[in-house]
């Protein structure tokens, strides 16, 4: 089971003005839970809050996170408001050389990473704040960092337009290199290490945000579901009790696990099922969870019994 929340949600207080009134050893009016020195008392500012859920209110918020949290390779055009980026274009990236934050490439256009090395607990704040850095320098910089917390700023939810996102799920990452002619020295080193972590990987086009991956002696089905975790674990385990949680011949719900405020159900699908394969029945699985989320009616003790074993079964990675 994933733990609760580390620290306190904030409070409506404005440090600036009540800080008068606060000693080094008492909670920061902020409402972070830290004790004002090691907070807005700081002298290296604020520390950030953790967020559970940090990509709330994005349209494409599951297919962000699985970007982040499941698919190796894969990229989407980033949607932002006018007069964000004049003009620039922004590509969402699953994992950039070496981790990089962001790219300010030749071309004009800027590449956010989300597969990074830095956390500093709220992961929208930290690309909202990386994003407008790489905005902020010339064409063709190269890497830009985040090394110190951002403090209070705009959160990507502060930037980003309504559009969707239009996912593209790549074989491995020569995308990287795609205007190259003869990438050498680090850069091809780099390449080639990460194709060669590389699973094959598909998103499926019959759902949202739903990701097949080769793992070599298995195959799954990782899914990242929009909906809050309480009535999606009783919508689960009333499916399973009815055995309408088989996607193949082989398959197994294995469980689930939580990323970013968002629970991901996994499947289990013997070797060579291939993604095309479970393009109808993830499909189907889909109707029959939006009824049985709106099923209303009590949970029979078998799928009371489910519904237990299936929230025994959670795994909070981020």
């Amino acid at each position: 089971m994933g733990k609760k929340s580390r620290v306190k949600a904030r409070t409506a207080a404005d440090p600036s003005t009540t800080t008068a009134a606060v000693s080094a050893r008492q909670p920061c009016p902020c409402g972070s839970g830290r004790r004002y020195k090691a907070c807005h008392g700081s002298s290296a500012g604020p520390v950030q809050t953790y967020v559970a859920r940090p990509f709330e209110g994005i349209t494409g918020e599951c297919d962000l996170i699985a970007m982040r949290e499941i698919v190796a390779a894969a990229t989407a055009s980033l949607p932002l408001r006018d007069g964000v980026a004049d003009g620039r274009p922004v590509q969402l990236c699953s994992l950039l050389p070496m981790a990089a934050p962001a790219l300010s490439r030749t071309d004009g256009s800027v590449w956010l990473g989300l597969q990074v090395q830095h956390g500093f607990g709220d992961p929208s704040r930290d690309l909202g704040a990386v994003l407008l850095k790489a905005l902020a320098v010339p064409p063709g910089d190269g890497v830009v960092g985040l090394t110190d917390a951002p403090g209070d700023g705009p959160r990507l939810q502060d930037l980003v337009g309504g559009g969707p996102l239009e996912v593209t799920v790549h074989d491995g990452f020569d995308y990287w290199i795609a205007d190259v002619d003869d990438p050498t020295g680090a850069a091809a080193a780099s390449l080639e290490t990460a194709n060669a972590a590389a699973k094959p990987s598909a998103r499926l086009s019959s759902v949202e945000a739903a990701y097949w991956t080769d793992v070599g002696s298995r195959e799954h089905l990782r899914w990242v579901m929009p909906y809050d975790e309480e009535p999606l674990l009783d919508a689960l385990a009333r499916l399973h009790v009815a055995g309408s949680d088989v996607l193949a011949a082989g398959s197994r719900f294995v469980g689930m696990f939580r990323a970013h405020g968002r629970l991901v159900p996994v499947w289990d699908l013997p070797s060579g099922t291939g993604a095309a394969v479970i393009e109808e029945p993830a499909a189907r699985f889909g109707r029959d969870l939006e009824e049985a989320l709106a099923d209303g009616s009590p949970l029979t003790p078998a799928e009371r019994s489910a519904r237990s074993g299936l929230a025994n079964r959670q795994l909070t990675i981020r």
